[in-house]
């Protein structure tokens, strides 16, 4: 089967943000405590962070993590978790019906943030609290020292201020789940007035309203208009949360299952531009997709863990290479996306839906989704071009039409290469790949093919065998670019 992809370094989307590629912890299950925290392991600092987990964040290069949750933060008491820890209150955490310690707060997250190379994005909790409570816990994080909660914080051992840029307004309000739910106009009229408030304190402050949690709730997407009405003028980003999965076991519906990430982005675009007609604005509102994975195979063991402890097991999903491959289009249909979605956070980034996962007092490995998301960051962060495919399709009973190659191209013009982001979604047969670039008017040199691949969909990395999906160099012969059956791909070519 062949596939030619037509570019010109003339027609481009955007430029990839690299704040795409960011993560997420959440104080959730053993994200945090068995995860990136375990004060008795035998790699871990003085301080209790996993040194062999800080080595795989940091090789992911996550230029932004959101913390400390998700439907964690919205009962969540911003003074339990800073102070001596010692002093800190054990609470309730009603979202996940566990135990919280405070043992690890925000001084210790940020500590870890700047370990691994990190910035933060807030959130704030604008379930059971407002205004006061978000514009002192900003005070506290950022002003410089000579009032009563900044100087609190150097008591607390962080003399210089956090200078925390970006802030979520709140977690997933729309959902009935979470606790302090609001409708849009309740949601909207807080929001702004919390924005206002914080950016009275610090304009340069970059505020994330909350979006809808996904594209299933009945209130898309009317809660978007209603929301932007009130924030408008205070919000820099709208978010917008996705998971995906394969209840249905049926491989070609999930590995198109990108699509209906297409279809999300581009109705909350349409919302916000028909937001910014109606106010006859000239403010492009851009959105920050700061929730997104593979999500479904942990569920029913989750609900055999135990209330009202820490660390619970929960939200564990062994991540299989069908995962990687439909990962791999998720990336490539942000990166199409670019020149509106300019954040993006992988939920999330140690054991709850994870690319990392850790064993208690054991050892960690990089999960099968770890390696799309690896190869993103490293090489997703230039000028994404708007190309055009010409390959066979599919029909699919869910998403239509579907092509049988997904496939995003990066322009680095400093460095003069082109990365070429390929998967391959034929279940049957492999893809010869040609490059129609007259519009680039250079020779193609093809630097490396970074193939994963594997003949059993249903594969996945444990703790025993953490290599078994990896990446390798794949050989070319003739200038001839094959793409192996059900495969994600990177080319990666020099001009000349």
């Amino acid at each position: 089967m062949k596939c030619t992809v037509h570019a010109s370094k003339h027609c481009v989307i955007g430029t990839a943000d690299k704040r795409l590629f960011s993560s997420f912890v959440e104080q959730l299950g053993r994200c945090v405590y068995g995860g990136i925290y375990e004060k008795d392991h035998p790699l871990s600092d003085e301080n209790g962070l996993r040194t062999d987990v800080m080595k795989l964040v940091k090789d992911l290069d996550v230029p932004m993590v959101r913390f400390p949750g998700g439907n964690y933060v919205s009962n969540h008491r911003w003074e339990d978790s800073v102070g001596p820890i010692e002093e800190r209150p054990v609470r309730l955490d009603l979202a996940w019906k566990a135990l919280d310690p405070n043992t690890f707060g925000i001084k210790e997250f940020m500590d870890w943030c700047q370990k691994v190379g990190t910035e933060p994005m807030m959130a704030l909790n604008l379930g059971t609290r407002g205004i006061d409570e978000a514009k002192d816990l900003v005070e506290y994080c950022n002003h410089p020292g000579g009032t009563a909660l900044s100087e609190l914080r150097k008591s607390h051992g962080s003399e210089a201020p956090y200078d925390i840029k970006m802030w979520c307004l709140g977690n997933e309000m729309d959902g009935p789940w979470q606790v302090g739910h609001k409708t849009a106009e309740e949601y909207g009229r807080l929001a702004s007035e919390v924005g206002k408030a914080l950016k009275l304190y610090d304009p340069s402050l970059e505020l994330v309203a909350c979006g809808s949690s996904n594209s299933d709730m009945p209130t898309f997407p009317a809660w978007e208009e209603t929301v932007l009405e009130h924030t408008w003028d205070i919000a820099d980003y709208l978010s917008l949360h996705m998971y995906f999965r394969n209840d249905e076991n049926d491989a070609e519906t999930f590995l198109a299952s990108s699509k209906r990430m297409d279809e999300f982005i581009e109705t909350v675009v349409h919302v916000c531009d028909y937001v910014q007609a109606k106010k006859r604005s000239s403010k492009t509102m851009y959105l920050s997709f700061d929730e997104w994975n593979v999500w479904f195979h942990s569920n029913e063991q989750d609900k055999a863990e135990p209330d009202w402890k820490v660390g619970k097991h929960l939200l564990e999903d062994i991540y299989t290479f069908e995962d990687a491959l439909v990962v791999g289009c998720l990336l490539n249909s942000l990166l199409k996306h670019c020149d509106r979605v300019k954040v993006a956070c992988l939920a999330q980034l140690v054991n709850v839906i994870a690319p990392i996962m850790t064993e208690d007092g054991g050892p960690s490995w990089a999960q099968t989704i770890y390696w799309p998301f690896y190869y993103a960051s490293k090489y997703g962060r230039g000028e994404v071009l708007d190309i055009r495919l010409d390959v066979p399709t599919y029909e699919n009973h869910r998403y239509g039409e579907v092509p049988y190659a997904d496939a995003v191209l990066i322009y680095h013009e400093e460095e003069q290469e082109l990365d070429l982001f390929v998967v391959n979604r034929s279940l049957n047969e492999e893809l010869t790949l040609n490059l129609d670039t007259v519009g680039f008017g250079q020779q193609l040199n093809l630097i490396e093919h970074i193939v994963l691949h594997h003949p059993d969909l249903k594969a996945s990395n444990n703790m025993d065998n953490p290599d078994r999906i990896r990446p390798v160099q794949n050989k070319v012969e003739k200038d001839q670019y094959l793409a192996p059956k059900q495969s994600w791909n990177l080319l990666r070519f020099s001009l000349s």
